[in-house]
């Protein structure tokens, strides 16, 4: 195969953005990867179109706003700044492959891809992405709906995290994506030597509202001696307000403590000196509900034990595999009983099937299925010219 010209757009700061900069990794294997996306340019891309920070990848604006009002579903495709901002910096150019990261970039693809097959990376389910914000519900999630209808049809290979949302959109769409799992890359690490006297949780992710890190803290406050909390977080889109807030919330609690964050690629070794990896999400929405996340992944190749709530997805692959505990709920008092079931020697033990497990549950698998993705995309469009 001859090399491609490949454009990957992902209205996200793609270098700390861990699932695009796994794809990307595979799409340069292919050829000569063009990438659109806030942020500098990241590792892979052999040319970066730097949307600018202050422009918004939904219809914000005045204009934006009252066609989605008007339910002019057609005409807001493409009515975000960021969206103007990338078909005018990429008009003129063409491309063997154009990837679309989550609904809202795929009507840019399909503009920029003029008639070259489009691979749309749904990531989780787009109609509810964002439902406990009352303008999303009401303006944007319709948008969603309406991208989803008409584009995954036409879009040559579509893919999402997890078999439970890829059913949604089949039942919802008549599209049936294929699963690229939010895995990492394996990593030859040794699970760590508990500490007999200490048992050491850690979280990594972003401080979002809705994740239920309160809990967290609280559960620690509660679980009392001979445990601790480490923290890894990002800010969210709040300027760091949340973080402060959760902070403050731990108060003066020496058994918590908040560390900068790490990039994702540093993640797992850095998390391989803890015990458990903790993630009590309640499901608020659908995404919740049936969430696989990148934190899941790189507690597993960190070779921790896993402690989730009753989470369908994660719950699935923590019960088959032996990976951990599964809490009856999601309040503290649940949590709490948890992580008082793992013995020192049990999470010994747990850390050793984590092991096991660690090559099926790895990136090198999910990789060998986005590599199919291309070349099916590819092949069957070259075949039809």
């Amino acid at each position: 195969m001859a090399p491609l010209r490949i454009l990957c757009i992902s209205f996200s700061p793609i270098e700390r953005d861990a699932r695009v900069l796994r794809q990307l990794g595979i799409l340069a294997e292919f050829g000569h990867v063009t990438t659109v996306g806030y942020g500098s340019r990241p590792a892979h891309a052999a040319a970066h179109v730097e949307v600018p920070s202050n422009l918004p990848s939904l219809p914000q604006t005045l204009g934006g706003v009252a066609l989605l009002a008007l339910r002019q579903w057609s005409r807001a495709e493409l009515a975000a700044p960021a969206v103007q901002f990338a078909l005018t910096a990429l008009d003129g150019e063409r491309f063997d492959l154009v990837v679309a990261n989550d609904a809202r970039a795929i009507p840019a693809a399909h503009a920029l891809a003029h008639g070259a097959p489009v691979w749309s990376d749904l990531h989780e389910w787009a109609p509810e992405e964002r439902t406990h914000v009352l303008s999303w519900r009401l303006l944007v999630a319709p948008l969603m709906r309406h991208i989803c209808a008409r584009y995954l049809s036409r879009s040559a290979a579509s893919s999402t995290v997890c078999d439970s949302i890829a059913g949604l959109y089949e039942r919802g769409y008549g599209v049936r994506p294929t699963v690229v799992r939010n895995s990492t890359h394996w990593r030859q690490l040794e699970p760590s030597t508990a500490d007999p006297s200490t048992i050491r949780m850690v979280h990594s992710g972003a401080a979002i509202h809705g994740r239920n890190l309160e809990a967290m803290i609280d559960a620690t406050r509660e679980l009392g001696e001979g445990y601790s909390l480490d923290l890894f977080l990002v800010e969210g889109g709040d300027g760091g307000a949340y973080l402060r807030k959760l902070k403050a919330r731990a108060g003066e609690l020496g058994s918590i403590r908040f560390n900068p964050p790490v990039t994702p690629a540093e993640l797992p070794g850095v998390l391989n000196q803890f015990d458990i990896g903790v993630f009590w999400i309640p499901p608020t929405h659908t995404n919740a509900r049936y969430t696989l996340p990148n934190k899941f992944f790189d507690y597993v190749q960190a070779r921790l034990a896993i402690a989730v709530g009753p989470s369908i997805e994660m719950q699935q692959l923590v019960e088959s595999k032996q990976l951990g505990v599964v809490s009856d709920g999601f309040s503290v008092t649940e949590c709490v009983a948890s992580i008082r079931s793992l013995t020192p020697a049990a999470i010994a033990r747990t850390k050793l099937r984590v092991d096991a497990a660690s090559r099926e549950l790895s990136f090198e698998r999910d990789g060998e299925v986005m590599r199919s993705i291309v070349r099916g995309a590819t092949l069957a469009n070259a075949a039809s010219e």
